[in-house]
């Protein structure tokens, strides 16, 4: 079974690890992912060994809270009498799988429900509810319970920090305002001058000091239990830091009292307020640049509409679209946003699809035409048939498989994790190390030693390693997203940018995958029209592909279609007919000829035209040669501007499919294809890439049919065109929703964007914390430079998290070449 969490209390990334390590010791689980940036653990577990308690119980002894991500529903009950109807109405609705918490409140008669929304409904809630006899009545909309968190979080830290701004500085105006300030004329009052009065000058300080590390009381709970855990994180080392340096505070002002006045100018007080300022409003700015990198998930929630009309005993109501069932008709108007999934019952209209497949022009829609939810009706008034509901909408796929994305983790990844798993004990071992060695070996005072030991302490940020790679895959399966590329992993993401060799599929890939009339070739007897006409109207009814185009073809122009006095199907040849008394033959030359047909000089031209990929049909009338209709599967628009900008990327491109050689040639030569697979076989696509592989290459395959699916799951990257099958789309690691082939080399170029992104964050955070550390430890100061100050220590390490941020972000302005 596998489950997501959302992980609260995570600080930095030994964080992360910290939460995995205690999940992976339960029997039972057998995958344990945790993404620092968006605070999810992914999990996958044997449910008849571990229950999602067990999990949580592990993860809350390590000093975290796992919570169920879920929706919370009040409902106003009718129909209580009593107390006993309260409970009764608990217990029903608490056997539902997937309510967690259910309270009723027998004085205000409402029913406060905490469930997750993909196992259960809220009309099945109501059901049960009304089985046991009562009424339920829905009085508001679901809460999003994670986005009211992070803004509350948000606030939360802002008021922190402005409470730790307002003590702290007037606590560094005082203890090194004469720094900066003396040589201007100014003079602390002697009330609190450390030379006349430092007892007043330490008990100030002091007291500003308090309300700061109140402010920051988190940092201290959550760092110090981490550590008495044996699983320090980031907060385990700001709590040391400052800890040591209030604590030294208190003991200089001890010594003051005592009459050892010289300490006033050891007081450490404002160096633990700063830096614990400083970190609060570097945590306030992660939490921010954080939400703007899941704003791709926030803009598709945004798309769906929160009401339906839906026609209940023939009367239109306006019903919340959670309540709307599999088989309602619902009414949509001009302007309105189709809420669910369907199929139009009645009506016609134009509709705007552009927020699923990019294309601005409004698609028509008749009856029996699919309707995709969230798009938006242009003109007339339809009825639709919901097909699809809630989480199996095509929006909510395409949000399912972008938050997925999000959450997992890229290989490139694997050394971050396994350096920050090690990182907090490490830096706590060389700031006590490097603490140690200067006050005994290089002969420093005590406060030299406690500012090397806080400064390497505070300097340190795993956080930014933690970040890295996340936060930049976050953005790039959103921008991904954006243009029409649903990427559904990490993995697809890093692996992408490697590909050298791409396999496309033929029909419906390279090609519309629907045979057109491309020519009309006539002797002197028949006219283009006529000919078409007639054609038409003996394979009027046929199943056969390009019966199929010529009817269409005559459809297209206007053609009305002659009634057939005789017809007879030759297998393997044509069709014989008659029409207005004319005896007619339509077929390949084989017809022709066995029927004594001379063709002419046609024979050339149908020569020409097979060369070029087409299909010839002659048609006689009357025994005399009438013309030549080519059919043909055209080539999609972009397909040839694709495989040029694939080209011009150094990518080699190959053609499959299970037509003759001289048809893939003559479509390889239209659109500079480099290699042809043709005759291929469906069972055989798989070894044709497999083949491909041998020869030492990564190798992306790009299909739309169920034959292609075997291939897209052999590729090192699948990638499915959006409008082909399901089983295709399920087998592929990128989906191309907008079904053009231009997408193919933009999912190439995003993915190596995001990679170089994610190699810009690691070089900073680990170029960082490898010059930040010996500088904290105090190399400069061995040659001859200054001693790094804790409070630049703390603000150093509060940019090195938001930079990595705020570098990922730069991916917002990915443009795919033209």
């Amino acid at each position: 079974m596998e489950k997501s969490l959302k992980i609260e209390g995570m600080t930095c990334a030994a964080c992360a690890k910290a939460v995995e390590r205690a999940s992976k010791k339960l029997q039972g689980v057998t995958e344990a992912n945790v993404n620092f940036a968006t605070e999810k653990l992914k999990i996958d577990f044997d449910e008849t060994k571990v229950s999602i308690s067990d999990i949580q119980s592990a993860i809350e002894k390590a000093g975290y809270k796992a919570l169920i991500e879920s929706s919370t529903k009040t409902l106003k009950i009718e129909g209580m009498t009593c107390a006993a109807c309260a409970k009764n109405i608990e217990r029903v609705t608490k056997k539902l799988d997937g309510v967690m918490e259910s309270n009723v409140n027998f004085a205000t008669e409402k029913l406060n429900i905490n469930y997750d929304s993909s196992k259960v409904r809220v009309s099945e809630i109501k059901k049960v509810i009304e089985k046991a006899g009562y009424k339920a009545i829905e009085e508001e909309a679901i809460v999003d319970t994670d986005k009211d968190r992070k803004e509350k979080e948000i606030q939360l830290l802002w008021k922190k920090f402005i409470v730790s701004l307002v003590f702290s500085v007037p606590l560094l105006v005082i203890t090194m305002g004469h720094m900066f300030f003396e040589p201007f004329g100014f003079h602390l009052p002697d009330i609190i001058d450390p030379m006349k009065n430092p007892r007043n000058f330490g008990l100030i300080q002091l007291v500003l000091v308090i309300p700061v590390m109140i402010a920051g009381y988190k940092f201290f709970t959550i760092g110090f239990k981490s550590l008495f855990r044996r699983s320090p994180n980031m907060d385990s080392l700001i709590a040391m830091g400052t800890s040591a340096a209030f604590l030294y505070g208190i003991f200089a002002i001890v010594q003051i009292f005592l009459g050892n006045v010289d300490y006033a100018y050891d007081l450490y007080f404002e160096s633990a307020a700063v830096i614990i300022t400083l970190i609060t409003l570097g945590k306030y700015l992660e939490a921010v640049t954080k939400g703007k990198t899941s704003e791709a998930i926030k803009k598709l929630m945004g798309l769906a509409p929160k009401t339906a009309i839906v026609i209940r005993n023939g009367k239109e109501v306006e019903t919340p679209i959670e309540e709307v069932e599999v088989g309602d008709v619902l009414v949509v108007k001009p302007g309105e946003k189709m809420p669910v999934d369907g199929e139009v019952v009645e009506g016609t209209t134009s509709v705007d699809e552009s927020m699923l497949t990019g294309e601005s022009i409004p698609v028509e829609k008749n009856i029996g035409d699919r309707i995709i939810g969230a798009s938006i009706n242009k003109n007339g008034t339809i009825k639709y048939r919901a097909t699809k509901v809630g989480k199996d909408t095509a929006l909510a796929q395409i949000i399912k498989l972008v938050e997925d994305a999000q959450g997992s983790k890229a290989p490139i990844a694997k050394m971050a994790d396994i350096i920050s798993g090690y990182f907090v004990p490490v830096v706590i071992s060389i700031a006590v190390l490097s603490a140690l060695a200067w006050y005994f070996i290089g002969g420093e005072t005590g406060i030299f030693a406690l500012t090397i030991f806080i400064s390497v302490l505070v300097i340190a940020c795993p956080c930014a390693l933690g970040l890295a790679t996340p936060t930049a895959i976050m953005v790039g399966t959103g921008k991904g997203a954006e243009y029409g590329v649903l990427i559904k992993s990490g993995v697809a993401l890093e692996t992408a940018h490697k590909i050298k060799t791409i396999v496309f599929d033929k029909t419906g890939t390279i090609t519309e995958g629907k045979p057109k009339v491309t020519d009309v070739v006539v002797t002197n007897n028949i006219s283009q029209e006529d000919l078409l006409q007639l054609a038409a109207s003996a394979e009027k009814g046929s199943e056969h592909p390009l019966g199929e185009a010529i009817v269409k073809g005559a459809e297209e122009k206007g053609l009305e279609l002659k009634k057939l006095d005789f017809f007879k199907a030759i297998p393997g040849h044509g069709i014989e007919v008659k029409i207005d008394g004319k005896d007619i033959l339509l077929g390949n030359r084989k017809l022709m000829i066995e029927s004594n047909v001379s063709l002419e000089n046609l024979e050339e031209i149908s020569h020409k035209l097979a060369g070029d990929g087409k299909t010839p049909m002659y048609v006689s009338i009357g025994g005399k040669i009438g013309g030549i209709i080519a059919v043909a599967d055209t080539v999609k628009e972009n397909s040839k501007k694709a495989i040029e900008q694939l080209h011009k990327m150094g990518i080699e491109v190959a053609m499959i499919t299970g037509d003759n050689k001289r048809t893939a040639e003559a479509i390889a030569k239209q659109v500079g294809i480099d290699r042809i697979l043709a005759e291929v076989l469906p069972q055989d696509k798989a070894n044709e890439v497999k083949k491909l592989q041998a020869e030492g290459k990564k190798v992306a395959m790009v299909g739309d049919g169920i034959n292609d699916a075997p291939a897209l799951a052999q590729a090192d990257i699948g990638i499915a065109i959006g409008s082909g099958t399901d089983v295709a789309m399920e087998s592929a690691d990128i989906v191309l929703m907008r079904s053009d082939l231009m997408d193919v080399p933009t999912a190439i170029q995003l993915s190596k964007k995001t990679i170089l992104n994610i190699k810009e964050n690691l070089f900073w955070a680990f170029g960082y914390n490898t010059l930040g550390i010996p500088v904290a430890m105090g190399i400069l100061y061995i040659f001859g430079g200054p001693l790094l100050n804790p409070i630049i220590a703390a603000a150093a390490m509060s940019f090195s998290s938001v930079s990595v941020l705020l570098n990922a972000l730069r991916l917002k302005r990915f443009k795919p070449a033209k």
